[in-house]
C-alpha cells in the first residue's frame, strides 16, 4: 500500500494547529466570569442558534427543490405549466427576515444599554475606579482610592462593580477583557468609561484590541481577580513595600517600548491628570461657570 506523505505530512499539520488552538484559552469570550460578559456571550449564542435555523431551512428548500425538480424521463419538448407568484409564499419570504433583524435590534439594543451600565446586582455598592491608561505599548492602572498604581498587571476585587476610566497617550487603543466584559477605545483626548465585574476569583487575560503600531501584539496585562479581604491585603501589602511614583519614573514609562510589572504608591493622575474634560466649551465659558459658581 502507496502512502501518501505529503497528505500525511499536511494532515498532521493541520491537526497539531487545531489542538494547539484550543489550548489557547486567552481570549475566551464564550466563558464569561462575569454578568457583563455573560450577557454578551447569551447574545453570541442566540445569534448563532438563530443563524443555524436560516441556514437549515435553507439547506431543507435546497434538499426539496433538488428531488422535486430533478431531471426525469418528460419529453424533449415539454413545456412546464406557467406558475404565477404565492401571495404566501412571498409574504413569509419577506416577513420572516424582517422579524429576525427587528428581533436582534431589540435584544442589540436593550444588552447595550445593560452593559453600558454598572451590573444590577452591584448597583448597591460603591464602584471601585480605576484609570486605565494606555502609552506605547503598556497599560497603567491607577487606583485613586487606593493610591495605587500598577504596570501592566491588574488586581479588583469579586463581586464589585469596577468602573474603568479609559484613554490613551498616543494612539487610540481599544481596552479588552473577553471573560469579563466587551472592549472599549480608549483616545487621547478624553475618557471613556467601561464597567465591569468579575463574580469568580481567577486570572483573566487583558490586551489592546486596536492596532495601534509596532508593539501592539504584546500590549497585553492580566487581570487578577482575588476577594475582598485579599484585594485589601494587597493594598496594605503595597503601601509598605513600593516605592512612589514620580514625575521623572512616569515619563520614563511612558517612553514607548515593552515593559514588565510594577507597581507603586500614588499616583500620576496627581501630576498629569486625565482628559476629563467637556468637548466644545471654550476656556471663557469654563472660567465664567467658575466665576459664577463662587
Amino acid at each position: 500500500m502507496k502512502v501518501n506523505k505529503k497528505g500525511t505530512l499536511l494532515a498532521g499539520i493541520g491537526l497539531s494547529s487545531l489542538f494547539l488552538g484550543a489550548c489557547d484559552n486567552k481570549l475566551m469570550v464564550l466563558n464569561p466570569a462575569g454578568p457583563q460578559a455573560e450577557r454578551q456571550a447569551n447574545d453570541i449564542m442566540l445569534s448563532i442558534y438563530i443563524m443555524a435555523g436560516i441556514v437549515l431551512v435553507v439547506l431543507a428548500l435546497l434538499v426539496f427543490m433538488l428531488v422535486k425538480y430533478r431531471a426525469s424521463k418528460m419529453s424533449a419538448d415539454y413545456e412546464p405549466p406557467h406558475m404565477h407568484g404565492h401571495w404566501l409564499v412571498e409574504t413569509i419570504c419577506i416577513g420572516v427576515p424582517i422579524i429576525i433583524v427587528i428581533f436582534l435590534s431589540v435584544v442589540s439594543v436593550k444588552s447595550n444599554y445593560i452593559v453600558e451600565s454598572a451590573p444590577e446586582v452591584y448597583e448597591d455598592q460603591e464602584s471601585l475606579v480605576i484609570y486605565a491608561q494606555s502609552s506605547n505599548w503598556k497599560w497603567h492602572f491607577s487606583y485613586p482610592e487606593q493610591g495605587i498604581e500598577t504596570v501592566n498587571y491588574l488586581y479588583i476585587p469579586t463581586n464589585r462593580n469596577i468602573e474603568f476610566k479609559l484613554y490613551s497617550h498616543g494612539p487610540i487603543t481599544s481596552f479588552w477583557i473577553p471573560q469579563l466584559g466587551g472592549q472599549k477605545y480608549a483616545m487621547s483626548d478624553m475618557v471613556t468609561t467601561l464597567h465591569l465585574a468579575a463574580d469568580r476569583p481567577g486570572e483573566f487575560f487583558g490586551r489592546n484590541a486596536n492596532f495601534s503600531g509596532a508593539g501592539f501584539a504584546e500590549n497585553t496585562f492580566v487581570a487578577t481577580a482575588m476577594s475582598p479581604a485579599e484585594f485589601d491585603e494587597w493594598v496594605e501589602e503595597v503601601h509598605a513595600t513600593a516605592e512612589p511614583i514620580t514625575e521623572e519614573i512616569y515619563e520614563k514609562l511612558l517612553e514607548p517600548g515593552h515593559l514588565g510589572t510594577s507597581t507603586y504608591t500614588g499616583t500620576h493622575l496627581e501630576f498629569a491628570p486625565a482628559p476629563e474634560h467637556y468637548h466644545g466649551v471654550d476656556e471663557e465659558d469654563e472660567s465664567s461657570d467658575d466665576h459664577d459658581s463662587h
